[in-house]
């Protein structure tokens, strides 16, 4: 059977992550603005550091989402699979790509089921808020849940990258309403979330009374779908200046955290290291979500993926016990102005 052109699109986005620069190249996530709170004396031993959190109704081992990357054909099935693999051995939760493709290709609903090798994980499925405007409702997102056992439901919000893309979605108007009819009818936790260029203080507080089981910021600083989008389309970037667009990852958090100040938050976009996500702790976050750099390993199969993050888990230990939390929570504030930033 041909693959269809929406299939195409999702098969080449995961060559160019692979194969071309597609990071941001002059806006950072800011974090390097920030440093850790060292603690000589944090009255805690190294193994009294306890990671484990909840978050939408599920305990994790650590505070960690494997983020939305792919899904649709075979390549990205396959590495659905092994990232599902290893957020079942490690106890942290995945996030689907964007299931519009399944709804729309049955065929390619394989892609992404993924409960058979990991029946305890935290699964978080995924559409985008602008099909709201094309006819998608209660009737598509609760399919979209229960046809992959997915325990919540994460909406994303792209307009810069559907911008770029020829025949994008770009109208986002009234979703706002849209949203607040919707969000009561679902039966399982819904989070909102940016694709990498921040969401600030205005969207934020259009977000406040709407009944939102978490935020992720998803800011500027890491893989910039934008500049995906127009070598996807063009073979080059062509327009450098607005495929810069965003807000650093770390201003995104802290405009959020402030006008939301009891939303549960995911920090990413940018987030390397165990550091960093100490960082985003510090700064408000509740959980840290990492795509990209998980590309790679899950080529290489699920102990490659368990390596990866279990060094990245590691690192947050220990920059944990070095601020003295004994665990996440107890990391908020633990964090000051750097006074020598460097990229």
């Amino acid at each position: 059977m041909k693959p269809s052109d929406l299939q195409t699109r999702k098969r080449k986005h995961l060559e160019v992550c692979l194969n071309e620069k597609v990071e941001y190249q002059r806006v950072t996530t800011g974090l390097e603005r920030y440093r850790l709170r060292y603690r000589a004396l944090p009255e805690l031993a190294l193994g009294d550091v306890d990671l484990s959190t909840l978050f939408l109704g599920k305990k994790l081992a650590a505070p960690f989402l494997i983020g939305a990357m792919t899904g649709g054909e075979e390549f990205g099935g396959r590495i659905n699979r092994t990232l599902a693999e290893a957020a079942e051995h490690l106890g942290v939760g995945l996030m689907l790509g964007s299931q519009r493709v399944m709804l729309e290709h049955p065929e390619s609903a394989r892609s992404f089921q993924v409960r058979e090798v990991a029946p305890t994980a935290l699964l978080i499925g995924n559409l985008g808020l602008a099909q709201l405007n094309k006819g998608y409702g209660l009737e598509q997102l609760e399919r979209a849940v229960y046809s992959v056992g997915a325990n919540a439901m994460a909406l994303h919000t792209n307009p810069l990258q559907e911008a770029l893309q020829p025949g994008g979605d770009t109208d986002f108007r009234g979703l706002l309403d849209k949203l607040g009819l919707l969000l009561p009818q679902v039966s399982c936790p819904v989070m909102l979330k940016e694709v990498g260029h921040g969401i600030g203080a205005e969207v934020a507080a259009g977000l406040s009374s709407l009944p939102l089981a978490a935020l992720d910021v998803a800011g500027a600083g890491g893989t910039c779908w934008a500049k995906v989008e127009e070598i996807v389309h063009g073979g080059q970037v062509l327009h450098p200046e607005l495929v810069e667009m965003g807000l650093p990852t770390a201003q995104a958090l802290l405009e959020c955290r402030q006008v939301l100040p009891h939303m549960p938050l995911v920090a990413s976009g940018g987030i390397r290291t165990g550091t960093d996500a100490a960082k985003a702790l510090a700064l408000g976050a509740q959980m840290v979500a990492v795509a990209r750099p998980l590309l790679e390993p899950a080529l290489e199969g699920t102990e490659a993926v368990v390596r990866w993050i279990a060094n990245f888990l590691w690192e947050l230990r220990v920059a944990l016990y070095g601020v003295g939390a004994q665990a996440p929570v107890q990391a908020t504030g633990r964090v000051e102005i750097n006074p020598n930033p460097s990229p």
